[in-house]
């Protein structure tokens, strides 16, 4: 077991995203997964239907208890919520100087549920500076930069103008809800910049795919994996996942396999 990951995010009670997927992908690659759990979602493949969020205070206590014993080479962020859970966060972080992030603007569900507050969307710029990556997707993009996003190139675009201007070091612009038979994310750095396409599959089995690539991609890098390798093994093992997954649930936004078998 390599690789300490501090995960702060909500629970889904279905199994499929959240902090549930998160532990199951950081475990699956070999990492130890430690939490600070923001939100209680009660959902299942055909949506959430409540949210209800941890005090501010419990949150920054999950995250110093984890902090100041185990320490962590990655906290990976992911639904957050409101303004005041990320101040807490904000705050928190401010403690650990130094402190690598991986974020993934968690605004919306696979169901289209909003899983953040407007005041927490204006609170979200806050936690641009503790960011060492950023893992939006195309419609989250279009919401953190104000900008519409229609093409490959409008996708690297936009990535690269926030990057600039928030100061962040990587950006993963992810472009699953372009139109088109491939799957084309862009990993955007200060002086590179590396495109990934893969053939899209046909399936309702991508419910978690934000949450999970994102906690592979911090596990990959607290084991010591530089970034675009550890971009290319995420993107390979949220594959193989979609691929082997279960056939549960009913509904439109089904589970993936975080166990599955990797070439």
């Amino acid at each position: 077991m390599k690789g300490r990951v501090l995960i702060v995010a909500g629970s889904d009670s279905g199994g499929g995203a959240g902090i549930q997927a998160d532990i199951k992908a950081v475990t699956a690659l070999g990492g130890f997964a430690m939490t600070a759990i923001t939100a209680v979602t009660a959902q299942n493949s055909c949506g959430v239907q409540a949210v209800a969020f941890m005090t501010p205070g419990m949150v920054a206590d999950q995250m110093r208890a984890v902090l100041d014993d185990f320490g962590a080479d990655v906290v990976k962020l992911g639904m957050l919520g409101n303004a005041e859970i990320m101040e807490a966060v904000d705050h928190t972080l401010a403690r650990y100087p130094g402190q690598r992030c991986v974020i993934d603007p968690v605004m919306v569900a696979t169901s289209g549920a909003r899983l953040m507050t407007d005041d927490g969307q204006q609170a979200f710029e806050r936690l641009y500076a503790r960011c060492f990556m950023l893992t939006p997707n195309l419609p989250e993009l279009e919401v953190l930069t104000g900008e519409t996003i229609r093409s490959e190139f409008d996708l690297s675009r936009a990535g690269r103008t926030l990057r600039a201007a928030r100061g962040i070091d990587w950006l993963l612009a992810k472009g699953g809800h372009l139109h088109g038979p491939d799957v084309v994310d862009t990993l955007i750095g200060r002086d590179s910049e590396t495109r990934y396409s893969d053939r899209k599959i046909d399936t309702l089995h991508t419910h978690g795919t934000g949450c999970t690539l994102a906690s592979a991609i911090a596990v990959s890098l607290a084991q010591g994996m530089e970034v675009a390798p550890a971009v290319q093994r995420a993107r390979s093992y949220v594959r193989q996942a979609i691929l082997q997954a279960p056939r549960y649930g009913t509904g439109q936004a089904r589970p993936m396999n975080h166990l599955p078998i990797l070439e």
